[in-house]
């Protein structure tokens, strides 16, 4: 941890400089959930990242300005560090480019090479984008249950458990309660998680406070989707399970990790109110 940018006072770039990204092994987290190198991984899954502050130079020198959208695979070797991804970003403020194919292939290989793997990016305009508006998750909305909550609490896995008296059912569950932190400044992270599963009933009441038990947790966001995903599979064993959060923006960027182990419905990428 203490060789990231993240938490350190930094310098932003003037020039392109693809060697600012950092990568942060996926396996040292994936430890913590018995899950071994090499091992087959129980999800797939993408990490969709939205960049809002993209800008380069075109070839006369004047600024263009665009949003891009990157997709990380879930099998990557690699998470890319977030606050490296916005320096990269912007040292490609004052970097000449022919066109915007040109930039969209100079991105893919730069973090290709830092996550290990092949990501996929599209550049939109802001007119294309707005035309995709703004959608909240749908499904039941745990969120309205009158619970009572010890903030300190800290979120357990034996909180997951089934209404063993019902058969399987298929649901969707939603919550805009979940917050997290990040483990290298503390600051705090704040996401709607989705989760769909064909299984016996979750109850919702110990699904929620499992939830806002992440409110006292340094991680980050891809693995705090990856930590809900074990413990719900493993607590509650569903035969299909799929989580999805869409977490706030920061410096520009926001993160969208999904994890799936059966084909289900692949993010459309629809922004959120709060993002």
């Amino acid at each position: 941890m203490s060789t990231i940018l993240l938490g350190q006072a930094t310098q932003y770039p003037d020039q392109y400089d693809p060697s600012l990204l950092f990568p942060i092994p996926r396996s040292e987290n994936r430890l913590k959930l018995n899950i071994k190198p090499n091992q087959v991984l129980p999800f797939v899954g993408t990490d969709i990242w939205n960049a809002f502050e993209l800008s380069w130079l075109n070839p006369k020198g004047k600024p263009q300005i665009a949003l891009a959208e990157f997709q990380v695979p879930a099998d990557s070797p690699n998470m890319i560090e977030s606050k490296s991804f916005k320096l990269y970003l912007n040292s490609l403020n004052n970097a000449r480019f022919e066109d915007e194919e040109a930039l969209r292939e100079t991105m893919i290989a730069d973090l290709s090479a830092v996550a290990g793997s092949k990501i996929s990016t599209r550049i939109l305009s802001p007119e294309i984008a707005a035309k995709k508006g703004i959608q909240e998750m749908s499904g039941v909305l745990m969120d309205r249950l009158d619970i009572e909550i010890d903030p300190q609490e800290i979120s357990d896995p034996a909180m997951l458990v089934v209404n063993e008296s019902f058969g399987p059912i298929e649901q969707c569950l939603v919550s805009h309660l979940l917050k997290s932190n990040c483990p290298v400044t503390g600051q705090p992270d704040w996401a709607s998680v989705e989760i769909r599963y064909q299984g016996r009933p979750i109850l919702e009441e110990g699904l929620l406070r499992y939830l806002i038990g992440f409110r006292q947790q340094g991680e980050f966001h891809e693995h705090c989707v990856e930590t809900i995903f074990c413990d719900i599979k493993r607590q509650c064993k569903p035969e299909k399970l799929s989580v999805y959060a869409r977490y706030t923006r920061r410096g520009g960027l926001d993160i969208n990790p999904f994890r799936t182990d059966y084909n289900a419905p692949w993010p459309d990428n629809t922004r959120h109110a709060r993002q």
